[in-house]
């Protein structure tokens, strides 16, 4: 058996596993984007809505620099991360490694004989 076929075999399955995670990554993150974009301008109403309800209770010039404050507390906290995202981690071709573990030890084998 030559080393290049395992070898080229073995690289083959990493190009296709680490292609179908990446794919499923994209996937998983496009849904994400589209919360994120529909959350900021959520924030933005919620945001003018509040700086018009103080400005009823209070002058217009106290209005804004209070909402400006509550809004830099709330950034100064730390941001909850998308699990999802944090799941996948780092592609791995876990087959792969495997198999060239695999491969490694047939061949430590085969030269001991």
């Amino acid at each position: 058996m030559q080393l290049t076929e395992p070898v080229r075999d073995e690289l083959c399955l990493a190009q296709a596993e680490n292609e179908g995670e990446g794919q499923a990554l994209r996937q998983g993150r496009r849904p994400v984007r589209r919360r994120r974009v529909v959350g900021f301008l959520t924030a933005q109403a919620l945001v003018a809505t509040v700086t018009a309800a103080l400005a009823v209770a209070l002058p217009v010039r106290a209005a804004g620099p209070i909402v400006t404050a509550a809004l830099g507390v709330i950034t100064a906290t730390p941001v909850m991360s998308e699990k999802q995202v944090d799941r996948a981690g780092p592609p791995a071709p876990e087959r792969t490694v495997e198999n060239v573990k695999a491969d490694v030890a047939e061949m430590k084998g085969s030269a001991h004989r």
